[in-house]
């Protein structure tokens, strides 16, 4: 059985068109002729048929930006490639940040659209695989296991390992998609607590009149629909450690439930009649502003006080670009290997420069889900700018300058873990004797380390540039997270150049 394709455009001649194309690529076809048209088809009973929607950005009644906006609101799922005209091109780029997986330029060839066609579809299939498949095994995951490059993200691991130790509330907070989660499991993994359950909740996926239950129970019977009985999330974490994602979502009701929970440590099942003891390690996550939303009378204050014991706040990846090699590499490794076989090596330098240069506002987790795309439409060993379409439409073309990519096959311990080792620039093994001379010679006329003299070219170089960073880096021949990187490795403040300062 063929699968359905959605076209919508208020234009008949292009709809007809289309039809022709994506007929004859071996699909099915389904016409729309505006926005409303297409959400009624998304919304009906031919919703679970349709693979993928071709979208038009421009039509009078719904546009396609609408259109993106009401599916995500209503949670379609559905791969989508917009089509716009030659000066549409500031739509595209706001429909890529929509959502939209491709966009075509009217008219459309039909090899080219069938190539976005096709590629939709693939990633979605492999997407969709990978959301069937077990999940990796996340419970061993330790503090240790949390390497980073980035001062900032130092602080967190400091903060991380001295909540470790103890049983204190916890609340993580930060943007979306930064790795709350593995923060906290982090935590349990370093903790006492470390073999017992972790249970995860995610606050704002419930319905609201289900929260109550899935967080404390239900006594078979409670309520219309309730056959059995259900022990709740809390008993569930039951010696063990409760993580309560997107706590800022919680009803003001059930935050009245989840203050006695936490104060007395126990929870009143609906339709029970006793309280239940409960032994949990409480570690709560928002991307809110949870003090705001106190003033503003939609998060309890006493509630606050009490989740808010030892905060943790996560930078958002803009932050912490230090860290962007290092994770795209590991994301590699890790979707080449279940998606390709390993095929797929590593990355281009070109493709590098457009990562760096985007500001990424869904974090590590939109990086992941790029990754995984690139890596899934790759036809060669290394990732290039082709295979991030998204990404480049945002950012424009982009001189890679001194970037030579990533590969897995640099050595062997990257392969093996490629969190935990990065590619290091090289400054080579002759250095100028000139004005401002380093010597190459120790006192007994040999040839010093080159780690010695690397360490004084760097900081003789930011003396020299006024610690003007990217100006260093681009003179030394390396990426600006390469220099860091060499910094805290030598102990180098960026400020002054020296070594009094060791950065931890």
């Amino acid at each position: 059985m063929s699968r359905t394709i959605l076209i919508v455009d208020d234009d008949p001649v292009q709809r007809r068109l289309l039809d022709a194309a994506v007929t004859r690529a071996g699909y099915a076809a389904l016409a729309a002729e505006g926005g409303k048209a297409a959400m009624a088809h998304l919304d009906g009973g031919s919703a679970e048929a349709i693979a993928l929607v071709i979208l038009d950005l421009a039509m009078p009644d719904m546009d396609g930006l609408a259109v993106l906006s009401a599916m995500r609101e209503r949670g379609v799922d559905v791969p989508v490639i917009v089509q716009t005209a030659q000066a549409g091109i500031e739509t595209v780029v706001a429909a890529m940040r929509a959502g939209a997986f491709d966009f075509v330029v009217k008219p459309v060839s039909p090899d080219r659209l069938r190539v976005a066609i096709t590629n939709a579809l693939k990633v979605e299939a492999m997407d969709a695989a990978s959301r069937r498949s077990k999940p990796v095994a996340v419970e061993t995951l330790a503090i240790k296991d949390l390497v980073t490059r980035s001062s900032a993200m130092d602080r967190v691991i400091r903060l991380a390992e001295k909540a470790a130790s103890s049983n204190i509330p916890i609340l993580i907070e930060g943007e979306s998609g930064v790795g709350k989660e593995v923060i906290a499991r982090a935590i349990k993994g370093s903790g006492t607590r470390r073999g017992k359950p972790f249970v995860t909740v995610n606050c704002g996926a419930i319905p609201e009149n289900l929260v109550e239950s899935i967080l404390f129970g239900h006594e078979k019977g409670s309520f219309t629909g309730a056959q059995e009985r259900h022990a709740g999330k809390f008993v569930e974490a039951n010696s063990g450690t409760l993580f309560l994602d997107e706590i800022g979502d919680l009803p003001l009701d059930v935050q009245v439930k989840l203050l006695r929970a936490v104060q007395e440590g126990e929870v009143d099942p609906v339709g029970g009649r006793a309280a239940v003891k409960v032994d949990i390690r409480l570690i709560s996550a928002t991307h809110r502003d949870l003090l705001q939303r106190v003033k503003d009378g939609l998060f309890r204050e006493d509630l606050f006080y009490r989740l808010n014991v030892f905060p943790i706040y996560v930078p958002p990846l803009r932050d912490r670009g230090e860290d962007l090699e290092d994770l795209v590499q590991h994301f590699i490794a890790r979707f080449a290997r279940t998606e390709t076989d390993g095929r797929v090596k590593g990355i281009s330098g070109e493709a590098l420069a457009v990562l760096k240069a985007y500001d990424w506002p869904g974090n590590i987790r939109q990086l992941q889900n790029a990754i995984f795309r690139a890596v899934v439409l790759s036809e060669g060993p290394t990732l290039t700018s082709e295979e991030f379409p998204q990404i480049v439409a945002q950012v424009g073309a982009v001189d890679p300058g001194t970037e030579t990519g990533l590969h897995l096959a640099s050595t062997p311990a990257l392969a093996a873990d490629p969190v935990r080792y990065s590619i290091s620039g090289h400054l080579g093994n002759n250095v100028s004797m000139g004005q401002g001379a380093l010597e190459a010679l120790d006192e007994r006329g040999n040839v010093r380390p080159l780690v010695d003299i690397e360490r004084e070219v760097i900081q003789f170089a930011i003396d020299h540039y006024g610690g003007q960073m990217s100006e260093v880096a681009r003179r030394l021949g390396i990426g600006r997270s390469t220099l860091y990187r060499k910094l805290k490795e030598y102990g180098i403040d960026p400020e002054t150049g020296r070594g009094e300062k060791v950065i931890s």
